[in-house]
């Protein structure tokens, strides 16, 4: 029991907050991950500014009004995963 409760409130790391950005910022992962992702956001820059470049991108799409076409999709996509892979590295960047 005590190690679940270390587990819940344990700073997660850059690779978690990368696989849980997305659905965070649609506000699509309950209160209390919402908390830890956010409290990582505020603490380490490069994730924040990964958050603020995908808040900056969807405002665009969303001031567009028209779906976008396949292949920037694909780009956003591709960009999306090599982050991905970059937290896998271990290269966090600079906290």
């Amino acid at each position: 029991m005590r190690w679940t409760r270390w587990w819940r409130r344990r700073p997660l790391t850059c690779p978690e907050v990368a696989r849980l950005l997305q659905r965070h910022l649609d506000q699509e992962v309950p209160e209390h991950l919402a908390v830890r992702v956010q409290a990582h956001l505020e603490d380490c820059r490069r994730c924040g500014l990964e958050a603020e470049a995908y808040q900056q991108i969807k405002q665009a799409v969303r001031r567009q009004g028209q779906p976008l076409p396949p292949e920037a999709v694909e780009r956003l996509r591709a960009f999306a995963a090599s982050l991905l892979e970059e937290g896998k590295d271990g290269a966090g960047g600079p906290r």
